[in-house]
């Protein structure tokens, strides 16, 4: 059996599960907002599998992309809290992890207590992977010298609270800003911005790129947590 045989089995298994859990859901009566969040999943798995198809051209390369976007959905779910929340620090630690760049080693990060809702946490949990995994790609976690900070508050604007995130990676020896647009710029610059209404910018400098994401942080999208 092939990568793209076996991915698709996996993708198949997927549909059919989350299509037996629907029906469950339905008959046990579950709460609106349970049963929103699957939906809410399944439509960012279907994003992600028709991005990642116009993204890859190579089926092992396809599979490899498709698995780690896949994972970082799964990842983000299973660390939601009853009300389907999640903590902004936990989805980045644990993300960075996965890429083993284990906080105080190879990455910081330093912010306010964040939840953020279902739907936002997936997309933002999305779009995190794929800034660490072009970190890796770019070779800057796998040297010494590589290190990624993550910085975030909360500021007051017209519109309400305003998220402001700044990854900032350093130690890379030199790095070309990217001639095409690929699928973790999309997640940056158009999903974030459909989901959210959030504006994301990359500043590419010598030795690293620095991202700085702005966020409304409305009801729907998450809120400060009480310490």
């Amino acid at each position: 059996m092939t990568n793209h045989e076996e991915l698709r089995d996996q993708l198949d298994a997927v549909k059919a599960d989350n299509a037996r859990l629907r029906r469950l859901l339905d008959g046990a009566g579950a709460p609106d907002s349970l049963r929103h969040a699957l939906r809410d999943t399944a439509a960012m798995l279907r994003s992600i599998i028709r991005r990642t198809t116009e993204t890859r051209r190579d089926v092992a390369d396809y599979a490899a992309h498709l698995d780690g976007r896949l994972d970082a959905i799964v990842r983000v779910r299973t660390r939601t809290d009853a009300y389907g929340e999640a903590d902004l620090h936990s989805l980045i630690a644990d993300e960075l992890t996965f890429h083993l760049a284990h906080e105080g080693e190879h990455a910081a990060l330093d912010g306010p207590r964040v939840r953020l809702r279902p739907r936002a946490a997936q997309v933002f949990a999305l779009a995190v992977h794929e800034l660490a995994t072009n970190a890796v790609e770019h070779g800057l976690l796998s040297g010494s010298r590589g290190r990624v900070e993550v910085t975030w508050r909360v500021e007051p604007s017209d519109g309400g609270p305003l998220l402001v995130l700044v990854w900032k990676e350093t130690g890379a020896n030199s790095l070309i800003p990217p001639s095409s647009r690929g699928f973790g710029m999309t997640v940056l610059e158009e999903m974030l911005a459909y989901e959210g209404g959030a504006q994301a910018a990359a500043a590419f400098e010598p030795d690293g790129v620095r991202w700085t994401i702005r966020l409304p942080l409305v009801p729907e999208v998450g809120h400060l947590a009480e310490e």
